[in-house]
């Protein structure tokens, strides 16, 4: 008889939020990670109104005391600023540290079974097996990131396309000079600057050059460079991968995968905690009715919509003639960059820009 219903390889956002997800559907669970909270990863640790609602459907609501809401989005580059406004409820810059605490406590709060320093953790017979022994299962969800041993060992790692880029993220001690969440476009990278408190910025940067640390990557930007000259770092540089993924199949049998071992989209996005959450309720929905096909389905459609916005953008990293036209249109025309932000965010269905829209966006970026 299994142990539990669901084993969860993976305690960072996506593995938690999945426990708490399928014990919202009555399911038992229990979580495994070789690490111990909080757990910290570089990342824009910007959760879009879209994610605040996930976790609003998971019991995880943040007070005004927790993270700083920010109000929109902001591009700088290539001699222009242009900024678009959520459409409704603002955003939350919140640390990684604190998002995974968040997560922690309600998971216990749900009864979510919380196994830490679980080491040698591997897919087996009838569950999964660490150091102190096995866990029997009826399912097993592999959260356990961009190199899931999980996804190996379920014969889950065939990807359609795969591509890698480098982050860094570190923190610096000072008050927000914006109420928007800001992205610097150059020619070798991109910087985010996230409000993540009263008196506290994360910086993050994103390139293909694995060695483009932050100090760096700031000499692009003398402006922004000359703004945080004077403010104290607060955290410890951190990097990682971030890799655009898209997997054959995200479910095989009793074994399901959530968040970055599922598949991936750049960080460019700022959608990577978004599509866990979004993820982690449908795969608990399709527990609930002992269907994984039902996932798999769930799993497309949620990805799809992120992976557009991620080649879009990247295409704009790319190319430096047509980025500067964009956001030069973008300035001029504040309501078409608010659309689309609308569209990336899951506020707007696609097709409600239409086609005279797209018509009349591509003319002027072609006249600007």
């Amino acid at each position: 008889m299994p142990d539990f219903d669901v084993v969860v390889v993976g305690g960072g956002p996506a593995g938690l939020a999945s426990a708490i997800a399928a014990r919202r559907q009555g399911l038992t669970v229990a979580v495994l990670d070789c690490a111990a909270p909080a757990i910290d990863k570089a990342c824009g640790e910007a959760l879009m109104p879209e994610s605040l609602t996930a976790l609003g459907e998971m019991g995880i609501r943040f007070d005004s005391s927790t993270g700083l809401p920010f109000r929109g989005i902001r591009f700088v580059g290539d001699g222009c600023t242009a900024a678009a406004a959520f459409p409704g409820e603002p955003a939350l810059g919140l640390r990684r540290l604190a998002l995974h605490r968040a997560l922690v406590t309600r998971a216990e709060a749900s009864g979510v079974a919380l196994h830490w320093r679980a080491l040698e953790i591997e897919l087996a017979p009838g569950g999964v097996r660490h150091s102190r022994g096995l866990v029997r299962s009826r399912w097993v969800i592999g959260a356990d990131g961009q190199n899931s041993r999980i996804r190996h060992a379920a014969g889950l790692a065939a990807a359609s396309r795969e591509k890698r880029r480098y982050a860094f993220r570190r923190h610096y001690r000072i008050a927000p000079w914006t109420d928007c969440m800001e992205l610097y476009w150059g020619a070798n990278c991109q910087i985010y600057v996230t409000p993540v408190g009263p008196a506290q910025v994360g910086v993050a940067v994103i390139s293909s050059l694995p060695h483009l640390r932050v100090d760096a990557a700031l000499a692009a930007f003398p402006a922004l460079e000359a703004r945080l000259r004077c403010a104290a770092p607060c955290s410890s540089e951190r990097g990682a991968l971030t890799v655009s993924r898209t997997l054959r199949s995200v479910q095989r049998g009793r074994v399901a995968l959530v968040g970055d071992a599922s598949g991936s989209v750049d960080a460019i996005t700022g959608e990577g905690l978004g599509l866990c959450f979004r993820q982690a309720l449908a795969l608990a929905a399709a527990l609930s009715h002992d269907n994984l096909e039902q996932y798999q389905a769930a799993h497309d459609r949620i990805s799809r919509r992120p992976r557009v916005m991620a080649q879009m953008l990247l295409l704009l990293a790319n190319h430096d003639g047509l980025r500067g036209r964009v956001l030069r249109t973008f300035a001029q025309n504040n309501q078409i960059f608010e659309r689309l932000l609308a569209v990336h965010i899951g506020a707007r269905p696609a097709l409600q820009i239409g086609v005279d829209q797209i018509l009349r966006l591509g003319w002027r970026i072609l006249t600007v």
